[in-house]
């Protein structure tokens, strides 16, 4: 079967190449790839090429599908896993496949170490090393892009579970956010911080009781307040806040909020000192910070007050991801209804996956999902309308995101699929 991929060469190389998959083995699966969601990580590895720790020295000759959040259809599968898996199904990748004996090494995954797999396909093949690490996993909800959301949001779940806390006299660390607690997202609106208070607010088995999410940019944080209301929150036990910090003493304001006992759960959303050490200040007795911004910069360094780490007992965890669990989870919140659209501002098509990877950190917005069977430009959501003045195709686009608060959703998804030829009359 021929697919039609991005493909990296080295640094800053990429392609689009149509090319003819092998047949596959029998521990092997095929599948077709519906849309994938284009990654800060994959401007990184497409950016540093060879330098890139997942990206094999040999690219130039064998060159990688790009692209690790993707979703799709199960079109063939090999006899081993015939048990298992069936043509039809929908699956999501988890890509952190942790797998030792893989033609890489333990740092391979799925868009970055591979030849014929990637989320930035028509067609790929997933190898025996995703499969025998249980890393291709079914989604039974509806569409596709929740399950190609899936393992960002599988981040945030991960952040969520890596916090601790601790009982005087103990040295046994209580894993997770405080039940019933009191929480702040520090810079919190951007896709991640979305993603965060999507889940805070829908989570049925552990949250807190209040969640104050800040920002500098007014018009972002009445953006997100749209999306994920404070009546929602509410009616899920929640008082939530949004602040914004760009004026006035945060840290007063902040302390204010938590009723002047500080934080037990801070989770930082930007990799800059300021906000990290205004996350320190905010920490209440056994406070946890949650360094969750990956920062480019190997030097990143902000002040920490070690006297209350000794006599208040706040402590730092840091993330970057989600494991298998993670995704199982994001992908179970999804079917029950939790919607991950509030991550995507821009929709486009293969086509666009070039450029879109190589200047995604100049492109505003949140998540740019690209649908790999159709030839679109990447075009703002908010920019439907618009187009649609002249675009029948973009005028109806324009509707059905109307419809669902100006957000992406499964209705526009499906007029897409089906409908995208128009975009060439």
């Amino acid at each position: 079967m021929k697919t039609k991929a991005v493909r990296l060469y080295g640094e800053k190389d990429l392609r689009l190449e149509e090319f003819e998959l092998p047949a596959i083995k029998e521990d092997e699966i095929l599948a077709k790839v519906i849309c994938d969601s284009i990654c800060m990580s994959s401007y990184k590895a497409a950016s540093q090429g060879t330098a890139h720790k997942r990206i094999p020295d040999n690219v130039a000759e064998e060159p990688i599908i790009i692209g690790h959040e993707f979703a799709g259809e199960i079109i063939e599968v090999g006899a081993k896993w015939q048990n298992k898996f069936k043509p039809g199904q929908k699956y999501s990748i988890q890509p952190a496949i942790y797998y030792e004996d893989g033609p890489v090494g333990v740092l391979s995954a799925p868009g970055y170490s591979y030849k014929y797999i990637g989320g930035d396909a028509t067609y790929v093949i997933i190898p025996k090393d995703v499969l025998e690490q249980d890393c291709l996993l079914s989604y039974e909800g509806p569409g596709f892009y929740p399950a190609s959301l899936a393992e960002p949001l599988s981040c945030v779940i991960g952040a969520m579970h890596a916090n601790y806390h601790t009982t005087p006299g103990s040295y046994v660390h209580k894993m997770e956010i405080v039940q019933g607690g009191k929480m702040a997202i520090l810079a919190g609106v951007g896709p991640m911080g979305l993603a965060a208070i999507n889940y805070v607010i829908h989570r049925s088995d552990r949250k807190p009781s209040i969640c104050v999410v800040t920002d500098i940019d007014q018009g972002r944080l009445d953006r997100a307040a749209e999306i994920y209301t404070v009546e929602s929150a509410k009616a899920n036990g929640i008082e939530l806040i949004y602040l914004n910090t760009g004026e006035g003493d945060a840290v007063a304001k902040l302390k204010e909020l938590s009723g002047g006992t500080g934080y037990d759960d801070v989770f930082v959303f930007a990799p800059v000192p300021a906000v990290i050490e205004q996350a320190d200040d905010i920490l209440g007795f056994d406070g946890c910070l949650n360094f969750f911004a990956g920062p480019s910069n190997p030097q990143l360094k902000a002040q920490m007050n070690f006297y209350n780490v000794h006599y208040a007992y706040t402590h730092i965890v840091g993330t970057s991801g989600g494991n298998t669990d993670d995704m199982k989870e994001a992908l179970e919140v999804m079917s029950n209804g939790l919607d991950p659209a509030g991550l995507v501002t821009h929709i486009g098509g293969i086509d666009a996956v070039i450029d879109t990877t190589l200047n995604l950190p100049h492109i505003p917005g949140g998540k740019k999902l690209i649908y790999n069977h159709i030839e679109m430009p990447l075009t703002p959501i908010a920019d439907f309308a618009e187009k649609g003045k002249t675009s029948p195709f973009f005028a109806q686009l324009a509707n059905l995101c109307k419809k669902h608060n100006g957000l992406w959703n499964i209705e526009a998804e499906a007029y897409l699929l089906a409908n995208f030829e128009a975009l060439n009359q």
